[in-house]
């Protein structure tokens, strides 16, 4: 007897129907019952013959003496995981006569059984909602801790189910044509409508109004920025407030994001959907493949996790060298791939990199308060572990020096985060309209990809950067003094573009270099 049902394999962050066939046949005298798995299973899909018999037996259901056989396919692609538990379960009871289907090919099942029957969530659902939706199967049974997640995707029936016997019951009725269940829906344009609320408001912030400037630029244009000052100067402070300014996810982006942490197991499975921007703070012992990602199956790491939001690398000079150095692909393309040799899998990164570090060992260089101790070997040593490539491809340097008592103790209030995100968004818009309206220069009719200034490609910059004599000049001799690269060149004309953004300016003016050029400063000239 062979009976056929449906799951799904997720790799990278996306996924690949499975068909499962379980065929079954009688035990001769003197034979042993067995339970055979084909199709390139791992351990874990392996172990679930003894999970699958336990829960079938506990729910009710008996089991003759007999011969089974699983098989999983496509047959040369790896499964893992131990989504598998609930169609190979499934497959049995319909082997067996359990079901009133001849077959569950219009369902896609997935979720892991405890020995008692009861289903238990598992990760990547979204990316398997997606996948049967692009199959064109319209229902999906899978446990109720994952339901949220898969719903935010329209166009497929989503039934929560909390055991095995629940499931049965329920593809009965189907077969019947008495189905009662109500698919889950959720209102992905009210999550996303909700007023973000965050706890840390710029408004506690005293002084900085400088690097406050700062911040907004690089929110505004999803500019890369790296902090140098003393420690208590507030780098670590001003950074935790940096996504109450950040604009809000857009749907495309809030899905994107969503698959990432689901296949990452680190999704709220409350909300269904990532509605704001990641904050990301990875500690400084945090190793390459963790940062990067890996594994014996790829698996997105800290990059990929702050995903269209932010990625915060405090104490920047502490994190070893060699891992600091892996991101320079994922800064310049957004996307990070690792290779193994059974597969190669890209995962998205297009994240805005915030840092903070100090000046010396000791801190306190340049610090006109407090004496600094460090030799200039010691400087050096200390700085070169932050490689000029690395700069190169942060936007904006700026300088947080310590913050005088008169500012701490005025009664003045301090501009609060509402105030700055109204310009932030407002600068946001003006993008969003240009890169939306027009092609991509060179493909006509082409579409843009592009939500920031900070992504534009060469051709774009060409486009919306130009320069007048006077901001020409400007930029001219500030690459000769401070040898700046030519990717220099190109962020400081990217963040020239969003300050004549935040002011509501069509062209670049002189204002507008100079204070992009303020923020290059630095690069060579800061430690010398």
């Amino acid at each position: 007897m062979l009976f056929k049902t449906r799951s799904a394999a997720v790799y990278g962050i996306d996924a690949h129907l499975i068909d499962v066939e379980v065929d079954f046949s009688a035990v001769k005298e003197r034979d042993e019952a067995t339970f055979n798995m084909v199709g390139l299973p791992d351990a874990a899909v392996r172990e679930s013959r003894d999970r699958v018999r336990s829960a079938i037996k506990n729910s009710g259901f008996e089991l003759p003496p007999t011969r089974i056989t699983i098989n999983l396919a496509p047959a040369d692609l790896k499964k893992e995981g131990s989504g598998f538990d609930l169609p190979i379960a499934i497959g049995i009871l319909g082997a067996y006569g359990g079901l009133h289907l001849k077959e569950a090919s219009d369902f896609v099942l997935v979720g892991e059984l405890g020995l008692d029957g009861v289903l238990r969530a598992v990760q990547g659902m979204l990316p398997i909602a997606v996948a049967a939706r692009k199959a064109g199967i319209k229902n999906l049974v899978i446990p109720a801790a994952n339901a949220r997640e898969a719903a935010v995707v329209q166009g497929v029936n989503v039934y929560p189910v909390s055991s095995l016997t629940e499931v049965r019951e329920l593809l009965n009725a189907a077969a019947f044509g008495t189905l009662t269940a109500v698919p889950l829906h959720v209102d992905t344009v009210e999550l996303l409508d909700k007023a973000e609320e965050y706890a840390a408001d710029f408004r506690d912030v005293r002084g900085q109004h400088v690097a406050k400037r700062a911040l907004e630029v690089a929110a505004a244009g999803g500019h890369n920025i790296l902090m140098i000052g003393p420690p208590g100067s507030g780098k670590t402070m001003l950074a935790k407030r940096l996504p109450s300014i950040l604009a809000p996810l857009r749907f495309e982006e809030a899905l994107e994001t969503t698959k990432i942490h689901s296949v990452a197991g680190v999704l709220n499975k409350d909300d269904g959907l990532v509605t704001q921007r990641p904050f990301r703070s990875p500690h400084h012992t945090i190793s390459d493949a963790g940062l990067i990602g890996g594994g014996m199956i790829p698996r997105p790491g800290e990059v990929s996790l702050a995903h269209n939001g932010l990625l915060f690398l405090d104490e920047l000079p502490e994190f070893p060298r060699n891992v600091l150095e892996v991101m320079r692909q994922p800064l310049e393309d957004g996307t990070v791939t690792i290779a193994r040799a059974a597969m190669s899998l890209s995962f998205p990164a297009r994240f805005m990199l915030a840092a903070a570090m100090n000046p010396c060992p000791c801190g306190y260089h340049n610090d006109k308060s407090r004496d600094c101790r460090c030799t200039p070997p010691m400087i050096q040593r200390y700085v070169s572990k932050v490689s000029g490539p690395l700069l190169d491809r942060i936007d904006i340097h700026i300088e947080v020096p310590a913050v005088q008592y008169k500012e701490l103790r005025s009664g003045t209030a301090a501009e609060g985060s509402k105030e700055i995100r109204e310009r932030v968004l407002a600068a946001r818009e003006r993008q969003h309209a240009r890169f939306s309206e027009v092609g991509q220069p060179g493909r006509p009719g082409a579409r843009q990809k592009v939500f920031a200034n900070a992504q534009m490609t060469t051709q774009q910059i060409r486009v919306y950067c130009e320069l007048n004599s006077d901001a020409e000049r400007m930029l001219e001799r500030a690459m000769q003094q401070q040898g700046l690269s030519a990717r220099a060149h190109d962020r400081i004309l990217k963040v020239a573009r969003t300050i004549a953004d935040l002011a509501a300016a069509e062209t670049i003016e002189v204002r507008h270099i100079a204070e992009a050029i303020q923020y290059r400063t630095l690069d060579r000239s800061y430690w010398s």
